[in-house]
């Protein structure tokens, strides 16, 4: 009898399988398949239903619920093929246990080679001639006849087998195709490549006489199971590129073995010679190409999930930004020949009014920028002015700084924004729908100030893949980063909340349980009936009935609301039992929540019941003790050197504070403020071993770090973060020390490593 989705996620050996591969209890995993058929999201599993599944966090819950889409696909691939060798008549009890029994879709599509549908082959053309009895000799390895001999009866020049040679050849096809099908050969041949093979790329030629990114690869080589992501997608490139081809290479001789194994050779048999040239043929022509492609293919999958995480881990780091708050800022989106354009925000992001400054076309236009944009600080009081870091961005912070230093505003702060993205946004839907009647330029300038505001609630409205902190983000799957981008996007979204009165259509999108139609409607009834005064308020808006308010109301947050709870993370379902807490402490609602003495006088052994346990109780006190907290950091601005501003005044040795932009497998980016990130190889990143950035950096991190190199030609800054003595402690003063490199086997020689010019030995590095 077929299964469903439904009963798969709860049959037990299903969930084993799961739990097996994700070190997770079965118990877990089918706790977690009955939360997601029933509706339920991700963020509202990991925070409201832990009891459930035993407290597993986002990324294991994320992971089960991934297994349990590939095992769905398998279970209908699995039928599909089954059905097909029934309709064939060919299924016999042993291919259907080991159908039955394959828990991959590689090994279950290679049991199915031999039956799927197939163009015209060479073994189908000797089949046609008659020569299917003569394979049977072959196969059959046995001690009497000669091949040449018995081969003469096979003969036929109107089946155009003339002589004694076609016909063994025509049945040595037979046989290739039988061995190039045997699930058992081609999981072997796999194996093997993948474990010994050999990846090696060159040169087209003609060479390219000007140096390009993909030199170090002209004549290079690297164990398959060694190389990272990184390499293979800049091979890929090259190749895109028509600056490189490359080749898997494998000795071939231990698969041949294999195959004579398998098909149980006789070194005795007179035809020993005709299945050994058979098998040889089967892995050139038919098996040696299959399985190339076949790890070729994995090996991009690997590499396009490690760039995404990566890239994830990138935007994660990103979106989590240290916000400066509910503070007026004055954004710049700034410029030389069209000018800057300025705009000042109210506290919450509104947007006054706007103007445009010259100040870098000389004397006269300098002295009326200071005029226009001290008339817009006197009028806005910005707690900050937040400066795109684009073109003449650096010229810009310095001309406000000076302007801020002659004035009683010494004390606002200047902040270099990135713009990574900003021109994106201004040309968007989204942002013609926010500000129909502003220019490009204009809605540009808001979004960097709306960006220190708050980094979250303006970067959601952009492309992740606009925002350029990945790894060959346009090489990979783009459904998978897609998919990954969104996911890392909604989990930050939940895990910082949503004020439901201030928060747009896009940012509303990304809350659980809410979608793009429904956000709208939100954002449509707040419009029409003023700001929400309670999370209750939520059923009035239609369409949202009570299985979406039960996964978004935790997460949406009302500051105004009369119930201090629904400033909270508190769900609303379990706001009857915080009143209890209160009446059990004598006090009122307002008076317990924020009061972190009277919290923490609460036995919460004593509300303990079925419904809830000590995990949910132990965060409902939590947030008790700090409604509606941020777990960002608190925000603390970059310094950049004023007087390093371009490249050109950059010098190997100088000793500056940066921004980490990207962190990749190869080593993180840096923004030293001149409009050029510099690279720190991951050999430069630590004085102690790290064999992953991610282990001592992340993007936002301030790193001190001292360069190496400038490349004015190629505009490439080479930096360093370790100690010039090499012997002290990380630059990073949290990180500890990186892990030592691993006993045991060697790893394949890394060419890239240890070398002072991390961008000579890197020349994917700014792709």
């Amino acid at each position: 009898m077929p299964l469903d989705s439904r009963s798969l996620d709860s049959a037990p050996d299903f969930c084993e399988r799961i739990g097996a591969e994700l070190n997770i209890s079965p118990r877990q995993v089918a706790a977690v398949a009955k939360l997601l058929g029933e509706g339920c999201t991700v963020p509202f599993i990991a925070r409201y239903r832990k009891e459930v599944h035993g407290n597993l966090d986002e990324v294991q819950i994320g992971a089960i619920q991934e297994r349990l889409a590939y095992h769905r696909e398998l279970e209908a691939r699995r039928e599909a093929i089954l059905s097909s060798i029934i309709q064939q008549g060919k299924l016999t009890d042993e291919l259907k246990a080991q159908i039955l029994a394959c828990t991959t879709r590689t090994a279950l599509e290679d049991l199915y080679l031999p039956y799927r549908p197939k163009r015209r082959t060479r073994a189908m053309v000797a089949r046609e001639r008659g020569l299917e009895p003569l394979a049977d000799l072959i196969l059959l390895q046995g001690a009497h006849g000669a091949p040449e001999v018995d081969a003469e009866a096979f003969v036929d020049v109107a089946k155009e087998v003339p002589d004694v040679a076609a016909a063994l050849k025509g049945a040595r096809d037979i046989v290739a195709e039988q061995i190039a099908e045997n699930a058992e050969v081609r999981g072997f041949a796999r194996d093997y490549l993948a474990k010994h093979g050999v990846l090696r790329s060159e040169a087209v030629e003609p060479i390219p006489e000007q140096p390009t990114k993909f030199e170090q690869y002209y004549d290079f080589s690297e164990a398959i199971a060694v190389i990272p992501s990184h390499r293979f997608l800049a091979i890929k490139r090259g190749e895109a590129e028509g600056v490189l081809r490359s080749v898997l290479e494998v000795d071939a001789e231990p698969t041949i073995e294999k195959i004579l194994e398998v098909f149980a050779w006789q070194e005795i048999s007179p035809w020993a010679g005709q299945l050994r040239l058979a098998a040889q043929e089967a892995y050139k022509r038919l098996l040696s190409p299959s399985v190339e492609l076949d790890v070729a293919v994995e090996l991009k999958q690997q590499a396009d999930r490690a760039a995404v995480e990566i890239f994830a881990e990138n935007l994660r780091h990103l979106l989590l930004q240290s916000p400066l708050g509910e503070r007026p800022v004055l954004g710049i989106d700034p410029g030389l020949r069209t000018g800057c354009k300025c705009v000042t925000l109210d506290a919450t992001g509104k947007f006054l009014e706007n103007a445009t400054i010259y100040p870098s076309q000389g004397p006269q236009r300098e002295i009326e920028a200071t005029v226009t944009l001290m008339k817009l600080i006197a009028k806005a009081q910005p707690y900050a002015i937040a400066v795109g870091n684009g073109t003449a961005g650096r010229e810009t912070e310095q001309f406000v700084r000076r302007l801020l230093r002659q004035t009683e505003h010494t004390d606002v702060l200047v902040v270099s924004v990135s713009e990574a993205g900003a021109s994106v946004y201004s040309a968007s839907e989204v942002a013609r729908e926010e500000f129909p009647d502003l220019d490009l330029t204009v809605r540009g300038a808001i979004s960097i100030g709306r960006r220190l505001q708050d980094p979250l609630a303006e970067l959601v409205k952009i492309d992740p893949k606009a925002i350029g902190v990945g790894q060959y983000q346009h090489d990979v799957n783009q459904s998978l980063l897609a998919t990954k981008l969104d996911e890392v996007v909604v989990s930050c979204v939940n895990r910082v909340g949503v004020e439901l009165n201030t928060a747009s259509a896009p940012l509303l999108t990304r809350v659980s349980g809410i979608g793009q139609a429904l956000a709208k409607r939100i954002v449509d009834y707040r419009n029409e009936h003023g700001a929400f005064k309670s999370r209750s308020e939520l059923l009035q808006v239609p369409g949202l009935g009570a299985k979406t308010f039960e996964q978004c109301a935790g997460f949406l947050r009302i500051r105004e609301s009369e119930n201090p709870l629904d400033r909270s993370a508190v769900h609303p379902e379990r706001y009857a039992l915080v009143r209890q807490m209160a009446a059990d402490a004598g006090l009122d609602l307002a008076a317990l929540v924020g009061n972190a003495e009277a919290v923490g006088k609460i036995r919460a052994a004593q509300y303990e019941s079925a419904e809830v346990g000590a995990l949910t109780l132990k965060d409902i006190l939590d947030e008790l003790r700090k409604p509606g907290r941020d777990p960002r950091a608190t925000f603390e601005p970059p310094a950049f050197r004023e007087d390093v501003c371009t490249i050109e005044d950059v010098r190997p040795g100088m000793k500056l504070e940066g921004i980490v932009t990207n962190v990749t497998a190869f080593g993180a980016f840096v923004d030293i403020g001149v409009h050029q990130d510099g690279l720190v190889h991951v050999s430069e990143l630590s004085d102690h071993y790290v064999s992953d950035p991610a282990q001592v950096v992340k993007a936002g991190d301030k790193l001190t770090v001292r360069v190496l190199d400038v490349d004015l030609g190629r505009k490439r800054i080479s930096l360093s973060a370790r100690s010039e003595k090499r012997g002290g402690a990380p630059r990073r003063g949290h990180g500890g020390p990186a892990p030592r490199p691993p006993q045991g086997r060697p790893h394949a020689p890394r060419p890239d490593r240890g070398r002072p010019d991390a961008f000579r030995n890197n020349p994917f590095a700014g792709l």
